[in-house]
């Protein structure tokens, strides 16, 4: 059984959303999609300041099997990255989701809670 916290929000391509005390969101890759992945070799973020919309590409991350695109959940600016997984891709294996890629100011504040909650992801990967 993947390990799905119910206090975040997580979309059908694997990302997760927690939304932070300030507003904006800090978005990372779920243990079912870092499983799948296997060992994270290299990962590449967005640069601070970059405006991306929902459904854009804002990052890569490569394991030993494949690279594989990440999505942005929302609309908004990249507020902060997480540049201490360009030295140590292999954290989010050992914790997906305290290791987050980058944080967004969304421009809606509302998008991010009508992402899936736990039990729709869980149901749109099956008992993984």
């Amino acid at each position: 059984m993947s390990n799905i916290p119910a206090d975040l929000k997580y979309t059908k391509s694997h990302e997760w959303v927690r939304t932070l005390a300030n507003g904006n969101v800090e978005v990372g890759i779920t243990d079912h999609a870092q499983g799948a992945l296997g060992d994270l070799v290299f990962v590449e973020v967005p640069d601070a300041g970059k405006s991306l919309k929902a459904g854009d590409t804002f990052a890569v991350v490569e394991s030993v099997k494949a690279a594989s695109d990440i999505y942005a959940p929302v609309a908004g600016e990249v507020v902060a990255v997480n540049d201490a997984l360009s030295a140590t891709p292999e954290a989010v294996n050992e914790d997906a989701y305290a290791a987050w890629l980058f944080r967004l100011k969304p421009a809606d504040a509302a998008a991010a809670g009508k992402l899936l909650d736990a039990a729709g992801y869980e149901a749109t990967i099956g008992d993984a």
